[in-house]
């Protein structure tokens, strides 16, 4: 039972460490606190002092120690940028490169500025350690990647800040008849994972759809403004979006060996 107990309190730790970088570290930190002291407090007491002390440490200790590593925070509550919800804040999740920040700041500030509309961001970064996987992505580990959600509208045509989808991915903007159906080959090439996040999406059932305009908007201030080395997006809304012609080559396919990019955008920056 005493390995057991031990083998349990390492797979959380894991756990933590992988889903937000710094919560493994935190919980060593109260559950040992815990067994120096031979605290009498019951598991759900500790629980919650966990939680309390995790909670002050991402919002007041490691927005302040990040900047050592050259990542900042980014806005959580501002009208030009925004996350999808607060779950991606709440992970650690949110923090990019300072050069990133800077440019995409200005980006969402001018795209804000011009058409009305803030831009919401996914999945960013981790505060800490280039290198350090944030899973389920392959590259986002430098603070230089993020992914930010399409522009939307409801079944009225007005553009919204919503997603059909409750994390932001998942909910597919599927090839039409004529165009390049890029999941199709993936998936018979032998590349199963390359829908799976249809299945950890959870679809709001939201009448939403993609706003072509906008996002072309969006993409092209994006690359304009944070001097963009790559734009993900699957090839048939690619085709579909048609930016103008100064912005093509940063529109890139990400390979088959990666997911599904027609759920949302992967902009990144070069060192």
């Amino acid at each position: 039972m005493k390995y057991l107990k031990i083998f349990i309190q390492i797979l959380i730790v894991i756990f933590l460490t992988l889903l937000t970088q710094v919560g493994g570290v935190i919980w060593i930190a109260v559950f040992g606190y815990f067994k120096i002291k031979k605290s009498l407090w019951n598991k759900k007491k500790r629980l919650l002092a966990f939680s309390v002390t995790y909670l002050l440490c991402i919002a007041l200790i490691v927005p302040i120690v990040a900047p050592f590593n050259q990542r900042r925070s980014l806005p959580v509550f501002e009208e030009y940028i925004q996350p999808h919800n607060l779950g991606y804040v709440l992970l650690c999740r949110n923090y990019v490169h300072d050069d990133l920040y800077n440019n995409l700041v200005e980006a969402s500030k001018d795209f804000e500025t011009n058409y009305g509309i803030s831009v919401t961001y996914l999945d960013a970064g981790f505060p800490f350690i280039d290198g350090f996987p944030l899973l389920p992505h392959l590259s986002h580990n430098d603070g230089r990647k993020i992914d930010l959600a399409f522009i939307y509208q409801d079944a009225g045509g007005k553009t919204t800040n919503d997603n059909p989808s409750l994390l932001g991915y998942g909910v597919y903007e599927e090839p039409l008849q004529g165009e390049v159906n890029q999941p199709q080959k993936c998936k018979d090439a032998g590349y199963w994972q390359y829908d799976y996040a249809k299945y950890i999406g959870f679809n709001t059932d939201k009448e939403l759809e993609i706003d072509l305009d906008y996002t072309r908007y969006l993409i092209e201030n994006l690359i304009l403004k944070t001097n963009a080395s790559k734009i993900f997006i699957e090839p048939h809304l690619a085709q579909r979006i048609n930016p103008s012609s100064n912005y093509r080559n940063t529109i890139r396919f990400h390979g088959c060996h990666a997911v599904r990019h027609d759920d949302h955008i992967h902009l990144q920056i070069s060192k």
